[in-house]
């Protein structure tokens, strides 16, 4: 265990200093085999029934109405279970202090009734994430996250460079595959990069 942080300690170090977004394939390994492992725990200690419950049936219910003249309205009218968020978020948090290095650990549901469609339902502190667009409610299922909703298989991501996204399944109490967290960090983290 102490190999592997040296690795990812030295590699930080190098970026500190030169400011190369390289990393060698050992401290990338290192790192992905992190967010694995934290993927894997975060599998069993997310509540899927809990997570099923933080978006309303009011916000679900604007989220794909246009108005011409209110542009807004779905993002105006997004609303959350505050208990349900709340719970699941700490939990995330929690999650992503896991890593020895900053990550984020997000939460991805299905959107109901609208086959192809994704919702980025949490986001964590440092808003990174793979597959987000800023300012977007939804978006269509990248074919790696329709992969972990129909296997249960995690999944990891190297799509974007620099970054290293592992997906997980997010199971309810009857067993079911209702969401997915991703477990993910950039190769070398700007901290204003992704907050708006």
């Amino acid at each position: 265990m102490k190999i592997p942080y040296l690795i990812v300690l030295s590699v930080s170090f190098t970026f500190a200093t030169v400011g190369t977004p390289k990393l060698s394939p050992e401290a990338s390994v290192a790192m992905q085999k992190e967010l694995e492992d934290v993927a894997r725990v975060g599998s069993v200690m997310v509540d899927g029934d809990v997570c099923q419950k933080i978006v309303t049936e009011q916000a679900k219910g604007f989220l794909f109405v246009t108005v011409p003249r209110d542009r807004f309205l779905a993002g105006d009218n997004y609303d959350v279970d505050d208990a349900a968020f709340n719970t699941v978020k700490k939990t995330l948090i929690r999650l992503s202090h896991l890593a020895s290095f900053p990550a984020d650990v997000n939460l991805w549901m299905p959107i109901e009734r609208h086959p192809g469609k994704i919702q980025l339902v949490i986001r964590n502190r440092n808003e990174m994430s793979q597959f987000w667009n800023w300012g977007e409610l939804y978006g269509d299922m990248d074919p790696q996250m329709e992969t972990v909703l129909k296997t249960g298989q995690r999944v990891t991501v190297t799509n974007k460079p620099g970054w290293i996204s592992v997906l997980a399944p997010v199971y309810n109490s009857l067993g079911d595959v209702v969401g997915l967290i991703e477990t993910v960090s950039q190769i070398k983290v700007d901290a204003h990069e992704n907050v708006k």
